[in-house]
């Protein structure tokens, strides 16, 4: 992966890191931090600055995360922008030492807390800002305080007011008379340090990509593709039919609504198994056998039941 010979400069993190000091500027926040590639996203402990995944470096490399995990996290510029706000939190966390805050600790809890391998979202909690996806701010006290930074710099969050009843909003004003605190102040600790950095990684692409899937437990092929190869098919005679990732896509919005009237959950978590699917679909390139209205009821069974096999489980694995 050394040898990959990509860098930030001239690429498009580097004008999301462009909009993000930007960002950081309307807020009238001095600090910026230090921003180097490495295998995935990270602000490493005690270090004022991100490490910013090398697959964001160069279209093909972005092409080759898609079809090795299935998305490209940080691919789009919403989402890189929640990212490095999210990043950004913990960077400014560690420059000016926050963490040791009295008041920071009282509100968000202590940094020295271990990190689960697991967490158990609770959705209905008002207690937490919402940036990232699956609840993130409820996995830890740091990334609650990097969540709570994030929406609080997000120029379309509109805080004050989506959380006007929320207890989260005592973080967010709370992060709101800190920010102004240190607006004008020199960080605490400005090393450049970096850790990890992809000109020290030797590992090949097919060795790192192979530690990723085992890490995230996409070392299936087959999760979904049972159930989807018994509604779709790959094979000659029906390779005329409608793309079954495109044909979901287009009835997405209507399943998911039919499907959150029958379980009781919220589309938004209904949208993370479709989600799955769809990629699943597009990777084995499945398309319909049947006419589109059977399908689309028989694959609103599909999804109304693993909806509730990835509900049932309650549990979210920690990004580290």
């Amino acid at each position: 992966m050394c040898d990959l010979a990509v860098s930030i400069e001239g690429t498009v993190i580097e004008r999301r890191i462009g909009d993000l000091e930007a960002e950081l500027t309307k807020r009238g926040i001095t600090f910026r931090p230090h921003f180097w590639l490495s295998d995935d996203w990270f602000t490493p402990d005690h270090i004022p600055g991100v490490a910013v995944p090398f697959y964001l470096a160069h279209p093909r490399l972005a092409r080759l995360e898609l079809a090795q995990l299935l998305e490209v996290e940080g691919g789009t510029k919403a989402w890189c922008m929640r990212i490095l706000r999210h990043e950004t939190g913990h960077a400014i966390d560690n420059a000016y030492r926050l963490q040791l805050r009295r008041k920071r600790q009282k509100l968000f809890g202590l940094s020295s807390t271990p990190y689960p391998e697991y967490y158990t979202p609770k959705p209905y909690s008002k207690s937490f800002a919402l940036h990232l996806d699956s609840w993130y701010a409820q996995s830890h006290p740091d990334e609650d305080f990097a969540e709570t930074f994030a929406v609080w710099l997000d120029p379309r969050s509109m805080w004050t007011k989506r959380y006007a009843d929320w207890p989260a909003l005592k973080k967010l004003e709370y992060m709101d008379t800190l920010m102004s605190e240190i607006s004008g102040r020199d960080p605490v600790v400005m090393t450049q340090r970096t850790m990890e950095p992809l000109s020290r990684q030797r590992q090949t692409l097919r060795q790192h990509y192979a530690a990723k899937r085992k890490r995230y437990g996409l070392e299936y092929p087959n999760f979904y593709d049972r159930d989807l190869r018994k509604l779709f098919s790959d094979t000659a005679e029906h390779a005329g039919n409608v793309p079954a990732a495109k044909f979901l896509m287009r009835v997405r919005r209507d399943v998911r609504r039919l499907v959150a009237r029958w379980t009781g959950e919220y589309q938004y978590r209904i949208d993370q198994v479709l989600n799955d699917m769809v990629a699943r679909c597009e990777a084995l390139g499945l398309h319909l056998t049947t006419p589109e209205d059977r399908a689309k009821q028989d694959f609103m069974v599909l999804l109304t039941v693993q909806t509730m096999n990835y509900l049932h489980g309650g549990r979210h694995r920690i990004a580290l």
